[in-house]
């Protein structure tokens, strides 16, 4: 196990240079910086080039790169143009959001998974067909759209809860947006548990278990289920990173000043520092987690072993 984590960190650390490298190209390319932060007005050429030298944005891309790297190994991810450095950004964000995928996990968990198995232990009966037809229709309708909703008839029509989050962000009041984020990836985790449950049903280590004589509770939980989990966690496992970084719109719709609204005022405004920096995060974010779903194999089933 040691020298398969050993294996698999030497593995990530190209991964994490090219994925940065391609990310600070995109953002770089995507418009100038020093006429976005000059805003509708346009700089005159000395302040022009007084920003871009401030900035480091004189110099050819490849060495902002390097320039830009040696400095995050450091723990310095840039200054974005209002002065403010991005850690500072990253410290008051990353909690909020990641409070927000908490909830929206816990979700996909506890609600996805339950209907999964319903409706894979009872395939081909009305509840199945009426589950499937429901989770058809969250997958059918925009994030926005649902979140949008919710928020004019749970906020403004009946008052049940704030229509916009406050700065603090607690847990209460992330429910809704939270199951407003997770909307879409609990419909796929329902769909692909009670496919992976029907499927292992008929598997030959089930009928041993029922002929042994078992309780069904404990041949559904110890058993069918243990095995069935596991393309749902590798889902799961992956969403965690799309919904850290897919958070724009839910963030926008309720006013939760996450990662997604960074990213948003980043992009808008052409904060490069800004947006090579979250991202960089979330990159880390993407890889650690994938690590750790490829080491829960292996609690899952245990004829997973790793050299």
């Amino acid at each position: 196990m040691g020298r398969y984590v050993v294996r698999r960190l030497l593995q990530m650390a190209p991964v994490f240079l090219g994925a940065t490298l391609l990310i600070f190209l995109m953002v770089n390319v995507m418009g100038d910086p020093v006429a976005g932060l000059c805003g509708e007005r346009q700089c005159d050429a000395a302040t022009t080039a007084r920003l871009k030298q401030e900035f480091g944005l004189d110099r050819p891309v490849w060495q902002q790169y390097l320039t830009y790297m040696g400095n995050v190994f450091t723990g310095d991810f840039g200054t974005a143009f209002n002065g403010q450095p991005v850690t500072e950004l990253m410290a008051t964000a990353f909690p909020v959001t990641a409070r927000l995928t908490v909830v929206a996990i816990l979700f996909e968990i506890v609600i996805g998974i339950t209907l999964g198995v319903i409706t894979g232990m009872r395939r081909g009966r009305p509840v199945d067909t009426g589950v499937l037809l429901a989770t058809l229709v969250v997958i059918s309708v925009p994030t926005f759209v649902t979140g949008l909703l919710l928020q004019l008839l749970l906020g403004v029509e009946w008052g049940w809860i704030r229509p916009s989050v406050s700065p603090q962000a607690a847990f209460g009041e992330l429910i809704v947006p939270g199951l407003v984020l997770a909307s879409v990836s609990l419909a796929y985790v329902t769909r692909l548990t009670r496919t992976s449950i029907a499927e292992n049903r008929r598997a030959d280590y089930v009928r041993t278990a029922v002929a042994k004589g078992l309780p069904r509770h404990r041949v559904v939980t110890r058993h069918l289920l243990r095995n069935s989990l596991i393309p749902v966690i590798t889902f799961i496992g992956a969403d965690i990173g799309f919904l850290m970084g897919g958070a724009i719109v839910t963030e926008r719709i309720f006013n939760v000043h996450g990662v997604g609204y960074q990213l948003y005022q980043g992009i808008l405004r052409q904060n490069t520092q800004t947006v090579v920096g979250f991202v960089t995060v979330l990159v880390l974010v993407f890889l650690v987690t994938n690590l750790l779903v490829d080491l829960l194999y292996a609690v899952l089933d245990p004829r997973i072993r790793y050299a």
